[in-house]
């Protein structure tokens, strides 16, 4: 059996982390402030908190929508979404003036704090980490390949890391860092330790990776993970030339439906009819702690109070549990707060270890190009 050498594993993994070290490193960074942009916008943004002084009960999702509806008369309202508790709920519409704008409003209050019209921080972030804010030509985005492919170089970096790192178990027990060794020293010394302290991290990060990969490519090729939701017969659509038919289901009988079928059902992002022949999507989290907030979806006919589809975690199949459980995993949001904060910590390590293994890999460069010039000087003047 041929054996194989250390330097070659070096090598490897310096090939593996550095020729890509800038977007490895970007990425990173993007996913670490994503992970908290939420808190950072309640940070910043005072007209996006939903304070609460007295202790107000929450407001319906329909009461919200009718609450913009009646500042704007002549608004089309097309969805809301629920993030956090501490956030306003953002009701999306449309307007003679306005072709898109998010309403903040207090569910709590009533009150509209603010009308944003532009990109929000929070989903300017989501979509710089995840695809680099490439275009989508259809169905797929470079950047977004771009970004999930780093899955292999963390894959690829995380084993030749091991195998060069003998015995990195006693870093656990033992840690080591020697501050009066030099520079090289000392940033050797903090690599490592900060590999193997985040091998369950870049374990996590790889195999969501991954499957975001897989995703992509399924989007692609126009393989779908979820069914399309179906749309109502257009004979159940009561025909009036006079006057617009009003649906025999309210938005507020929809979300009582919902309730009624799931019990722990939380809205987090509602899709109002478009059309006479739409539907109702209410889409929401529960009690299954690993799932995300799009774990229940259920599609209610306005017209006859039919649920149409319904998906859920006890209805899933294994890719629809797969994509339900990947982002919360991604980003750390299984825990609420306290596990932000670790994805956070541990995020801002990984983000380091690429800094700390390109300085490395530069030093280890330079020393290696000085060395070969003093050669060539030494054999230029043998011959001479």
């Amino acid at each position: 059996m041929v054996k194989v050498s250390n330097r070659f594993w070096f090598q490897l993994h310096g090939w593996f982390s550095l020729p890509v070290w800038l977007l490895f490193c970007f990425v990173c960074v993007s996913g670490t402030i994503a992970v908290v942009s939420h808190e950072l916008t309640w940070l910043t943004n005072p007209l996006a908190r939903a304070d609460n002084p007295h202790n107000l009960p929450t407001k319906s999702v329909a009461e919200l929508v009718a609450i913009v509806e009646q500042a704007y008369p002549t608004a089309d309202v097309g969805s809301v979404i629920a993030l956090e508790s501490y956030l306003a709920n953002s009701v999306i519409f449309t307007d003679s003036d306005k072709p898109y704008a998010i309403a903040y409003v207090n569910q709590y209050t009533g009150e509209i704090q603010q009308i944003n019209q532009d990109m929000t921080f929070i989903n300017f972030m989501r979509s710089l980490h995840s695809w680099l804010l490439f275009p989508w030509p259809g169905n797929y985005s470079i950047g977004y390949y771009l970004v999930n492919s780093m899955a292999f170089v963390m894959l690829g970096a995380l084993v030749t890391g091991l195998i060069i790192y003998k015995n990195f178990w006693r870093a656990f027990l033992q840690p080591k860092i020697r501050t009066n060794q030099g520079k090289k020293t000392l940033l050797s010394d903090l690599h490592r330790l900060a590999g193997v302290w985040s091998i369950w991290f870049l374990m996590l990060m790889t195999a969501t990776g991954l499957w975001y990969l897989v995703q992509a490519v399924m989007w692609h090729n126009d393989i779908d993970i979820e069914p399309h939701a179906p749309i109502a017969d257009i004979s159940q659509v009561p025909f009036n030339i006079t006057e617009k038919p009003q649906p025999l289901v309210s938005l507020d009988g929809a979300l009582l439906m919902a309730t009624q079928r799931f019990a722990d059902f939380k809205p987090s992002y509602i899709m109002l009819p478009e059309h006479q022949r739409d539907t109702y999507k209410l889409v929401g989290s529960g009690d299954y702690v690993f799932y995300d907030q799009y774990a229940y979806n259920l599609v209610i006919n306005p017209w006859t109070g039919e649920i149409e589809q319904e998906i859920s975690p006890a209805n899933m199949n294994t890719l629809q549990t797969i994509m339900h459980i990947a982002d919360p995993l991604h980003y750390g949001t299984v825990g609420g707060i306290w596990t932000k904060l670790i994805w956070l910590v541990f995020g801002l390590i990984l983000s380091g270890m690429s800094i700390t293994g390109f300085l490395m890999w530069g030093s280890r460069t330079v020393r290696a190009a000085k060395t070969s010039d003093v050669t060539d000087k030494q054999l230029s003047a043998g011959i001479n």
